[in-house]
């Protein structure tokens, strides 16, 4: 398995591409959630909200060999994408890893310039969420 910040360049890469182009980087950005796994309906419960997101954002967390997984969705097809960037990036990685890990793609590609202060708080509140399960996680792997 490749590397978080070898994910990250991926990435930052993949964003260069498109240079500055605002309506194209939010296009590639739902066409990136529109490819995130099915979260099964059962999943989509009040505690897997994320508080702090202007749109509903599901997140849920499973651990299966000492690595965390993640299953998420959301109603809108920009947050989806977003979260499915967290999600490539964080999924099937120890405890440890999620919670050292350094997101600098997040600035590297503008994504601050593209999605403006609403969604960045709610980009923030999905970082926090899965950094919050993998300390749990990591409380239980360790006890």
């Amino acid at each position: 398995m490749m590397s978080i910040n070898k994910v990250q360049e991926e990435i930052i890469e993949e964003f260069d591409i498109l240079g500055s182009d605002r309506e194209s980087t939010i296009f590639y950005i739902m066409e990136i959630g529109a490819k995130l796994p099915e979260m099964p309906e059962n999943d989509k419960t009040e505690e897997n909200i994320i508080k702090g997101c202007q749109s509903k954002v599901w997140l849920s967390a499973s651990e299966a060999q000492g690595k965390i997984n993640f299953l998420a969705d959301s109603n809108t097809d920009i947050t989806k994408g977003l979260i499915s960037l967290l999600i490539r990036i964080l999924s099937g990685r120890t405890p440890e890893e999620i919670i050292q890990a350094e997101l600098y793609f997040i600035e590297k590609i503008g994504m601050g310039n593209i999605i403006g202060s609403q969604r960045s708080n709610g980009l923030a509140a999905m970082i926090k969420q899965m950094k919050l399960y993998a300390l749990g996680y990591q409380a239980k792997l360790n006890s």
